[in-house]
């Protein structure tokens, strides 16, 4: 019976966009105090895995959801399950998985808004956080915890957390732990829990390791899936440009200055590379800060926060540090380095249009990486349009355009009294046209061409043949060291806008990226780069 519903996960609660009808939380029986923190958080339809998982997650059967980031599976899981909290009790009733520290942070936070009503509470455990500060909070024994494996396991071995209330556990991003290393982790972790209890798994993918998880761990699932043309990317422009390396630094600057973004995130393949792209913005007059695996938690706490209330605008991330951020107002992701295969491309691009809005994705491949488009194609149903590199000129021309704007907004806001005498004496001396002109070249920002450094990276090569993993997806070579191979571009001096340099990586690139290692969850010693 498992094994039928497990193979057959294309044909059971596929929605689309014909078929689905827009769903009220008021209409799926949930209490008044949890439509209440539902509705004050802003929420009003249920999107569709919500509308799909809600109401069977209610009954306390288990589900398995398909579903990508940015598709409200957080509430789809976290509304039924506090739902089914005693709110009086004070034990931890329901365990929530997740990959990384950030997701765990962010899972934690939400779940607080929707059961504050409820007098529901969830503490986040992760590593890289003092673990006597988690042992005190654990002994106010919140209703919820929402942790990352590695630091789990070492709550569980000091005996510093009791699971034999559980009646609910949630696997968020279950393929993104499986990539990382959790599986033993997640086994143990679940093998130790009471066997009379709910389970939901959340996956993007359905690997063959998640399904014999599903197969040990699940009673008879519930499986709800969303098409993949429902997954993330209706809502976003996606853009490419094919250019050299060298090119690279000076075209992301042209197209912020064009782009105008209020808030963007810039994808970078390695720690190394997210520390120059943000030292070479800041260079450039750019308020950006970067977010990777080597910082604090406190200093990756205190990016996330000046991102979020807009102290800065540009976000520069390796994708396991951004993987969970749910950051409202994105509305440009600029994919520097070609993401490593098309899920991590689906990943990247869903911190842009959310909750309905638009958003634009802009990916920057090499000649060699073209190849890598049409896998992203293929998995998205979706093509990405090319767009040409901007050259100065229409930088210049499209600063000239938000200066009169400005000027504009000025006008018509009328705060502008103070200046009516001393505007009179100069149109006296001068010609009206000469004095608008000299005030929008004041306003303008002219093409900043500080020279910067940024280390040259290996193009992804797409395996054509043979080369399909489980996830459905392509795989290239791993970048940031190892033998180069043929020509190519080596860096240089960018052309147009100057100022790049590009050099080769030193030995420190020839490692592995530890963004994805387990190290990174089980406590605070920093990986090596």
């Amino acid at each position: 019976m498992k094994e039928r519903l497990l193979n057959e996960l294309s044909d059971v609660f596929c929605m689309n966009k014909g078929e689905y009808n827009l769903t009220k939380f008021q209409d799926l029986q949930l209490s008044e105090a949890l439509v209440k923190g539902v509705l004050k958080m802003g929420f009003e339809e249920a999107t569709p895995i919500q509308a799909e998982t809600i109401p069977v997650a209610l009954t306390g059967v288990d589900v398995l959801g398909q579903a990508q980031t940015g598709t409200g599976k957080t509430a789809a899981f976290g509304i039924p399950t506090i739902e089914r909290i005693d709110s009086k009790a004070r034990q931890v009733q329901a365990l929530v998985l997740a990959p990384t520290r950030e997701l765990a942070i962010q899972v934690a936070e939400e779940l607080n808004k929707i059961g504050e009503s409820k007098r529901v509470y969830a503490l986040p455990v992760y590593g890289g956080q003092q673990i006597d500060r988690q042992i005190r909070g654990l002994k106010k024994n919140p209703q919820i915890v929402v942790a990352t494996p590695g630091r789990l396991m070492d709550h569980m071995k000091r005996k510093t957390i009791k699971l034999d209330e559980i009646q609910t556990v949630i696997l968020d991003e279950a393929d993104e732990m499986l990539n990382m290393g959790f599986v033993e982790d997640i086994e143990t972790i679940l093998a130790g829990l009471p066997a009379e209890r709910q389970t939901l798994l959340f996956s993007a993918t359905m690997p063959p390791q998640i399904k014999k998880i599903a197969e040990r761990f699940m009673k008879s699932p519930t499986i709800i899936k969303v098409k993949a043309k429902e997954m993330t990317v209706e809502n976003i422009n996606q853009q490419f440009l094919e250019l050299r390396e060298g090119q690279k630094f000076d075209t992301l600057c042209r197209l912020i200055d064009i782009d105008s973004p209020e808030l963007s995130i810039i994808f970078a393949r390695t720690k190394k590379r997210v520390d120059e792209v943000t030292e070479a913005l800041i260079k450039r007059g750019y308020t950006a800060d970067g977010l990777h695996g080597d910082l604090t938690q406190s200093k990756r706490d205190q990016v996330i926060r000046r991102f979020k209330n807009g102290t800065i605008d540009i976000l520069v991330a390796t994708d396991v540090a951004a993987r969970g951020l749910d950051i409202s107002g994105v509305t440009h992701v600029y994919n520097f380095d070609v993401p490593q295969d098309p899920e991590s491309y689906v990943h990247r691009i869903g911190r842009t249009g959310r909750a309905g809005k638009t958003g634009t994705a802009l990916t920057f491949i090499t000649p060699r990486e073209f190849g890598q488009v049409k896998a992203i194609e293929r998995v998205t149903n979706k093509k990405m349009n090319r767009r040409h590199v901007p050259t100065i000129a229409e930088v210049l021309e499209g600063n000239q355009k938000q200066a009169a704007e400005e000027l504009i907004e000025r006008v018509q806001a009328g705060d502008f009294k103070a200046y009516t005498q001393l505007a009179t004496e100069l149109l006296e001396e001068y010609e009206a046209v000469e004095i608008l002109a000299a005030a929008l070249r004041g306003l303008t920002k002219e093409p900043d061409s500080t020279p910067v450094e940024i280390s040259y990276a290996d193009p992804i090569r797409v395996k054509r043949q043979g080369g399909r993993n489980d996830r459905g997806g392509y795989r290239g070579n791993r970048s940031g060291g190892g033998e180069r191979r043929g020509g190519g571009d080596r860096g240089g001096r960018s052309g147009g806008g100057g100022g790049y340099r590009g050099k080769r990586s030193g030995g420190d690139d020839r490692r592995r990226s530890d963004d994805r290692r387990r190290s990174d969850d089980r406590g605070p010693r920093r990986p090596r780069d």
